[in-house]
């Protein structure tokens, strides 16, 4: 269960946002570019890349989106710095809706603790709401609203684990502050935590009061949340064991439970929910086999060595090597479609077409557009990083070094393949940026510099 955390922290379900008001902005300078070589030959055969990182099983889509398009050409000038705000080197800045709030650092020269800021953004300035005083420590790395809480997950001083606060978006005062990381699925709330030792336990949670509404042991299990038309509607827990439970999700009722290995050793793979279906990888007999969620009974298995992770792209499943490469296969049967040892990340860009990713250098990744039933290469782009979003709303935005002190900040159209260059920002940090209604980026002076995309 150490996976849980990471993507609670990295890739957790967004709560669902209100709508914001609209910027309009003008768009008749803006420099679009068609961009990418299109292939009608298949793409030649690539070298396995090494072995990827530990930890890359719960993988953001938005690393891969973010990095898609080729920019070319001289970059405009700045345009649309409407303002900055104070930071300093060690704040953290995240954009929701209308607004920004900073993470200031504790300064113990000046005998002060750590704050939160909170500014409202309107008509491109930013107007200070309210600040507050933020118990603990360490390093705040998601913020979120639910229900009229801002939610702040991180890990504590030194380290040692994960905590949660939560604070009236309105006034700035503090509600309530539980171990564990949250992560959200729409309105639903869930926390994870972990007593060290290998206890694990996790709850739903109210977001307004933090109470417990339901909770569970979870040591030696995988979670996974199953996903419906009312956001989550079960709970998967997968013990080392075999013994698979699922668990309504509003209510934490069993609902059904089946030793998935009768009659065999106890065995550590992995077991991931990918709609609908649950996937138990085999990693020592190189299996994958597919069972549904309402009776556990088995759809199909598959031999498929290494298999790391597996998610749903198109319409289709990747399943994704331990040691680089993927498989994309059919959902209903199993089969394999095609596989690349290139790619190490795939999403649906379009109809039929899936945008994927391999490594490169630093936090960017190198793109192409591939055919979703055969592979076939479409377009091949280059190296961008993504910015990270706030919401799932508004346009892709990727940056990279314009090579003279710039930042380069474009917004990518996956399914076109065309590159809007937006503006060239001085002085930026360009693996400090979050997006949202608008973008916010460090300064190496330590302030925030704040933009806007729409």
């Amino acid at each position: 269960m150490a996976s849980v955390p990471a993507r609670a922290a990295r890739c957790a379900p967004k709560a669902v946002l209100p709508s914001r008001p609209t910027v309009v902005l003008e768009r008749a300078d803006v420099t679009v570019i068609d961009l990418g070589e299109l292939r009608d030959d298949s793409a030649p055969d690539r070298p396995a890349r090494p072995p990827r990182a530990v930890g890359r099983p719960y993988r953001c889509v938005a690393v891969l989106l973010a990095a898609l398009v080729t920019l070319a050409g001289a970059a405009p000038a700045p345009r649309r710095i409407a303002a900055t705000v104070p930071g300093g080197p060690g704040a953290a800045a995240f954009v929701v809706d209308d607004r920004v709030y900073v993470v200031e650092p504790a300064d113990p020269e000046r005998g002060t603790g750590r704050r939160l800021v909170a500014y409202r953004v309107t008509a491109y300035r930013p107007r200070a709401l309210w600040q507050s005083p933020l118990p603990g420590g360490g390093i705040v790395e998601l913020a979120r609203m639910v229900d009229g809480r801002l939610l702040l997950t991180g890990r504590t001083t030194n380290d040692a684990g994960w905590e949660t606060t939560a604070l009236d978006a309105t006034t700035g005062r503090l509600g309530w502050r539980r171990p564990g990381a949250a992560f959200l699925a729409g309105d639903v709330v869930f926390l994870y935590t972990s007593d060290g030792d290998g206890a694990d336990e996790t709850r739903r949670i109210d977001a307004r009061t933090g109470e417990t509404l339901w909770s569970m042991p979870t040591t030696s299990a995988d979670l996974n949340l199953s996903r419906g038309p009312a956001g989550v509607e079960r709970v998967v827990l997968a013990h080392d064991s075999g013994l698979t439970e699922v668990f309504d999700a509003a209510s934490g009722v069993r609902l059904v439970a089946r030793d998935l290995r009768t009659g065999e050793p106890p065995f550590r793979g992995r077991a991931v929910v990918v709609d609908g279906l649950l996937l138990v990888i085999d990693a020592a007999g190189g299996t994958v086999t597919g069972y549904d969620l309402d009776r556990l009974d088995p759809h199909w298995n598959v031999p498929l060595p290494s298999v790391d992770y597996a998610e749903r792209c198109g319409r289709s499943l990747c399943l994704y090597r331990q040691d680089g490469g993927v498989w994309v296969v059919d959902p209903a049967t199993g089969a394999t479609r095609w596989s690349d040892r290139r790619w190490v990340a795939a999403t649906a860009a379009a109809d039929g077409l899936l945008l994927v990713a391999e490594l490169a250098p630093a936090a960017s990744s190198v793109l192409a557009v591939v055919e979703e039933a055969t592979g076939r290469l479409v377009a091949e782009f280059g190296e961008w990083q993504v910015v990270p979003r706030g919401d799932e709303d508004g346009p892709m935005i990727g940056v990279r070094p314009d090579g003279d002190g710039r930042l380069l900040v474009a917004e990518l159209d996956p399914a076109v393949g065309q590159a809007r260059i937006r503006d060239a920002l001085p002085g930026v940090l360009v693996a400090d940026c979050r997006a949202g209604a608008l973008l916010v980026c460090h300064r190496t002076d330590g302030s925030l510099v704040l933009w806007w995309n729409r």
